[in-house]
């Protein structure tokens, strides 16, 4: 998700693509695999978790390879389609076996919390990676070097995962997995039009974004009437599990918008090359890596909620950071406090969430409850870039700074994270289940 970030300029001399056009090669790939997460985690619950994680993963090493030789910049988006595809499949039903491997309490806790600190480190070590990679191998290669570990993951999931249970065959909800990818694209394609003067009709973008309206109305209207639903509606009736996918999305929004504010603030506000970009990215890895060995024993000392609330708050903090640092344009090393708020309330807020979010889950529905899960981390992510970068960096901001627009959006969001948060109702346990 975030390799292709330092390396975007470097791909738009290559093809002669524009900043709107580069939006693509982001957005497109975390919408498509946010979208049809649902789908891929009730494949999951059909076929084998374990079947499904090695078909998703195979998809995605391929579609890597395609986007690293890559001849066209059309090629390149629709490979990153095909990743997001990929990553569909294979993220929930990886999520879901870590869930029914290990029980609620202490087990889960502290599987989680590595997930949480693997996936944290891999979206960091993407920015580092990729101004790495693009100053001595040239951008293709943020592609390439992925297909050795997806051979890794391939030969590992046959040996260490236990095989599938026989499942019983039902009919997929594919309607509800078009309708759910269709909305999110629509309304990105919408908003980012809307905000270039040199894009389509201001009126056809508003026909765009009434689209995603329509298509996220008949998606609840098609989950109502399917036979076999991609979320079934009972799922909304469980409030834990809705509060905390609610407060993940906006989390979400406001991370990956800090993230895209670090490389703006440092490659273009201030100049810094591709590769001292990634090297000053490297705090907020180790922070991450900090937070994320602590959270297990907060989370069994006080609980999902607590976690959850305290990185949103943190995350808050971040983001008055980054306005301040940007709004008096200081040196990048005025960026390191902002960079150890943001990678605090990460670590803290998303596992607080995710744990809440796979509360009470049965491995009928676990894979369900991951891609829900998934899909609002995702979702959120892409939508708060749109929104929050897209509306901050438009010709609408009246001439406000956008660093300091964004980062206002971004807050006002992470407010509503909190409030919904603070209302999420946990089972209780004893500390030592968790700790």
């Amino acid at each position: 998700m975030t390799v292709v970030n330092v390396a975007l300029p470097s791909i738009g001399a290559e093809f002669g693509a524009n900043a709107r056009q580069l939006t693509w090669v982001v957005v497109g790939y975390t919408i498509t695999g946010g979208g049809l997460l649902m789908l891929g985690g009730r494949l999951g619950d059909l076929l084998g978790q374990r079947r499904l994680l090695m078909i998703g993963t195979t998809v995605f090493g391929l579609a890597s390879l395609l986007a690293g030789l890559a001849p066209t910049y059309p090629i390149l988006v629709t490979a990153r389609l095909l990743q997001g595809a990929g990553e569909a499949m294979a993220l929930p039903a990886a999520m879901a076996v870590i869930v029914l491997l290990f029980p609620e309490g202490r087990g889960r806790s502290r599987a989680l919390s590595v997930w949480a600190a693997v996936a944290s480190c891999g979206l960091v070590l993407g920015f580092i990676l990729s101004g790495v990679i693009t100053e001595f191998l040239g951008w293709r290669w943020i592609f390439l070097v992925s297909v050795p570990f997806i051979v890794f993951v391939l030969i590992a999931s046959g040996i260490l995962i236990p095989a599938d249970q026989p499942r019983r065959r039902m009919k997929l909800d594919l309607p509800g997995s078009v309708l759910l990818t269709a909305a999110p694209l629509l309304l990105v394609f919408g908003i980012v039009e809307a905000g270039e003067t040199d894009g389509i009709p201001r009126w056809a973008a508003v026909v765009v974004l009434v689209a995603a309206v329509i298509a996220a109305y008949m998606f609840v209207v098609v989950e109502r009437r399917a036979t076999n639903p991609l979320i079934p509606l009972e799922f909304f009736r469980n409030r834990t599990r809705v509060g905390a996918n609610l407060a993940t999305a906006l989390l979400s929004g406001a991370l990956s918008t800090s993230f895209l504010l670090f490389t703006f603030y440092l490659q273009n506000r201030l100049g810094l090359s591709p590769l001292t970009t990634g090297l000053t990215l490297v705090p907020l890895a180790i922070s991450l890596v900090a937070a994320a060995t602590l959270v297990p024993r907060f989370l069994g000392r006080w609980g999902a909620r607590f976690c959850a609330v305290t990185g949103i708050g943190f995350t808050a903090l971040g983001m008055v950071a980054i306005a301040i640092v940007t709004y008096v344009e200081a040196a990048a090393i005025a960026m390191i406090p902002a960079m150890v708020l943001i990678a605090v309330g990460m670590g803290f807020g998303l596992v607080g969430l995710q744990y809440a979010a796979v509360t009470g889950v049965t491995e009928s529905d676990a894979g369900t409850a991951s891609g829900v899960q998934r899909a609002a981390d995702q979702l959120g992510g892409s939508a708060g870039i749109t929104l929050y970068i897209g509306l901050g960096f438009s010709g609408a901001s009246f001439g406000i700074d956008p660093f300091l627009l964004s980062s206002a959006f971004a807050i006002i969001g992470l407010i509503g994270a909190g409030l919904i948060a603070m209302r999420i109702s946990m089972p209780r346990h004893g500390a030592e289940e968790y700790a």
